[in-house]
């Protein structure tokens, strides 16, 4: 039987870097790759068409589909609707419902990219570090929140931090699992020195890892963490964190890379079926303009292919293909340097699809 994607190209540059992973996966497709695709709205794009980040009728496809592949959301025209109401509460509320709870965020440094990255390159060559980073749990879902008028008349904002051993305990074996097909190291980020929570999270993370006597378990304050990314990024294998931790940190890290326009994910639930995007954002400045960096939404396909649709040679065609793109001189402007070719989004998707 068919597996189904369902493709929400999204806002911004969205769009333009989905319809180039589609060309890919056309392309495998006639290869023999037994796919569906189906089309949905969310985000700004959702509200335009349904008054809604996340309408009824995408959620509906979304509990279909075996995977999902996601280009971006937002836009500053969005910025004065109320917040239940903006882009990024579709995002949320698609990882929520359908329980994404592991989001895998891979910053690797392909060779031929060294020079891009504003590190050294000694410091950087043979960067791989996989950031895995707890998505539908802490401070951007705790209850209560919100922002409230004191008797005073002073204005108060507040959030809740907040994490369940459930919650801790699942994101902790996921880590510790893609540990054990890696160099089997896991680093546990936190902040146990000054949060509650932080202490709940270590203690948890501690017991599981006695489940996992190969793999080595550190602990590292996150204050800490990211100076050691940028002070000496290899010693870290796999890291994994709490939401908002995992947000800054992955980030962080893909800079180190040259490009965030480099860098794919996924977000899985605990069936392996998940949603598929690049890292980046929907960068409205560069939106419309044919010049977005398409392959870290390629390679969200090659992510998708190993994880949720078990096809890992798919999967390896397609990052060899976009090594043999890189090989060939072909850049992106994010990407650019003097010796190389620039090239625009379609430019660049269509090398992907002839590498293959």
């Amino acid at each position: 039987m068919s597996a189904k994607i369902l493709v929400l190209p999204g806002d911004g540059i969205g769009p333009e870097i989905v319809a180039e992973a589609v060309k890919v996966i056309e392309a495998l497709r006639r290869d023999g790759l037994d796919v569906e695709l189906e089309e949905g709205t969310i985000g700004g794009a959702g509200y335009d068409a349904h008054g809604k980040p996340l309408p009824d009728e995408t959620l509906a496809l979304a509990r279909e589909a075996d995977a999902i592949l996601l280009g971006a959301v937002g836009g500053p025209q969005y910025d004065s609707l109320p917040r239940e109401l903006r882009p990024e509460r579709g995002l949320l509320g698609i990882r929520s419902e359908l329980d994404l709870f592991s989001n895998l965020r891979p910053a690797i440094l392909y060779p031929q990219l060294a020079d891009a990255s504003t590190l050294r390159p000694e410091v950087v060559a043979g960067l791989d570090i996989m950031i895995v980073r707890e998505l539908t749990g802490g401070i951007y879902f705790g209850q209560p929140r919100g922002i409230e008028t004191l008797e005073n008349g002073v204005r108060r904002g507040f959030n809740t931090l907040e994490y369940t051993e459930p919650e801790i305990e699942r994101i902790a074996r996921s880590a510790f699992e893609i540990a054990m097909k890696r160099d089997r190291r896991v680093c546990s980020v936190d902040k146990a020195n000054v949060l509650e929570v932080s202490e709940l999270w270590r203690e948890v993370v501690t017991r599981v890892g006695e489940d996992y006597p190969e793999v080595e378990l550190s602990h590292m304050y996150v204050d800490n963490a990211a100076m050691q990314l940028v002070r000496a990024p290899k010693q870290f294998d796999v890291m994994v964190t709490k939401n908002m931790f995992g947000d800054i940190l992955s980030d962080a890290a893909a800079m180190l890379t040259g490009s965030i326009g480099m860098l794919p994910s996924a977000s899985l639930n605990a069936e392996g079926r998940g949603m598929y995007e690049p890292i980046h954002g929907s960068a409205p400045d560069i939106a419309g303009q044919g010049v977005a960096n398409p392959l870290a939404t390629i390679l969200s396909v090659a992510m998708m292919l190993r994880y949720s649709l078990n096809r890992p040679d798919d999967a390896r065609r397609i990052e060899d293909a976009v090594g043999k793109v890189l090989d060939q001189g072909l850049r992106t402007p994010d990407i650019w340097s003097e010796g190389t070719r620039k090239v625009g989004t379609a430019e660049m998707g269509d090398a992907v699809v002839a590498a293959l």
